[in-house]
């Protein structure tokens, strides 16, 4: 479970690390789009690509969020607990998350066969058929505004940030059974924590 643990936690630092940049390239993207309405035509891009950077950010962002504990949480009764019922508490929300999570999950990849031009029922064997090329993308889904991009793309991101947040979620359930058995878990491993 450790090892589990500080493989999950440092993908998903170092990913959450990366991703925070986001918010600077939503910010140029945003001033390019002001800029252009001002002095030229304005772009047809602008606002598009802010969302799917947006949702990038965001996305890519979660794991990282829920492993440094600053999501956001009702802390009413929760502080004033004990680290032990704390940690029962978070065992039980955790499962409610990992369940909810593994919904959003088959929903990214159904969307994500969809905007590549599967039909069917199996998104999953869609994209089995794909990587031992039994199946191939038909007509691929694109947006209705004027820009028209691809939309498997952002989709994808969507299906790699749910996977990293199941991912830690299940560190997280890992911390808490752990704690639970008396052990303690260094967020950091040795060569970060230094």
């Amino acid at each position: 479970m450790r090892r589990y643990i500080l493989w999950v936690d440092a993908l998903n630092r170092r990913i959450g690390r990366i991703a925070m940049y986001g918010l600077f390239l939503l910010m140029g993207i945003l001033l390019w789009s002001i800029v252009s309405k001002a002095a030229f035509t304005p772009s047809l891009w602008t606002l598009e690509l802010a969302q799917f950077v947006m949702v990038g950010y965001y996305i890519l962002g979660g794991p990282y969020s829920i492993q440094m504990g600053s999501h956001v949480r009702m802390d009413l009764l929760y502080g004033e607990w004990s680290p032990a019922r704390k940690a029962w508490f978070d065992l039980f929300t955790v499962c409610l998350l990992i369940f909810y999570l593994l919904v959003l999950l088959y929903g990214a990849v159904a969307s994500t066969a969809y905007s590549l031009g599967y039909f069917g029922s199996e998104p999953f064997g869609f994209f089995a058929g794909l990587v031992t090329g039994s199946a191939e993308t038909g007509f691929m889904e694109r947006s209705s505004s004027a820009w028209r991009p691809y939309l498997w793309p952002i989709k994808a991101v969507m299906i790699a940030g749910f996977l990293l947040m199941l991912l830690q979620c299940v560190s997280e359930l890992f911390k808490d059974v752990l704690l639970l058995r008396g052990h303690v878990v260094d967020p950091l491993p040795p060569e970060e924590a230094a």
